[in-house]
């Protein structure tokens, strides 16, 4: 085991980009560590993933874009205020499917590295430390 201080600001940069996947940061910083291990064969120690597990892994890490939780976050924050106008509305909406397509195309991917793994869905979010993102 490898503990590890981070700068401040790094700390604060890897919590919300582990967030945003909804992962919890030592996750992220393991999974960023296996990536950047396997983009670089030559430096790199033996995994233990296998490529398929690999690819699932990154998929399940790729979240949404920073600006879009923000303007989601925004127009959340107008409707609990009820100030949130008819064309937001409309936009909140749109958001809301985006942001439901991406949870069931993670929840997919997750689904199959359970069945790799020959886990439950369940115990593999908690392995990864895959939380709901708290809105």
């Amino acid at each position: 085991m490898v503990t590890i201080t981070l700068p401040m600001e790094l700390e604060k940069a890897v919590t919300e980009e582990a967030a945003k996947s909804g992962i919890d940061a030592g996750t992220f910083v393991v999974l960023a560590l296996e990536e950047r291990l396997q983009r670089h064969p030559t430096q790199r120690m033996p995994s233990h993933l296998s490529p398929e597990e690999a690819d699932l892994l990154q998929k399940i890490n790729q979240g949404l874009p920073e600006t879009i939780w923000q303007e989601y976050d925004g127009l959340i924050a107008k409707r609990r205020a009820e100030t949130l106008a008819p064309d937001e509305h409309v936009r909140l909406i749109a958001l809301s499917d985006d942001i439901e397509t991406a949870h069931v195309e993670r929840m997919a991917h997750l689904a199959e590295l359970a069945r790799l793994r020959q886990t439950s869905l369940k115990t593999l979010m908690v392995q990864l430390g895959i939380k709901p993102r708290k809105i």
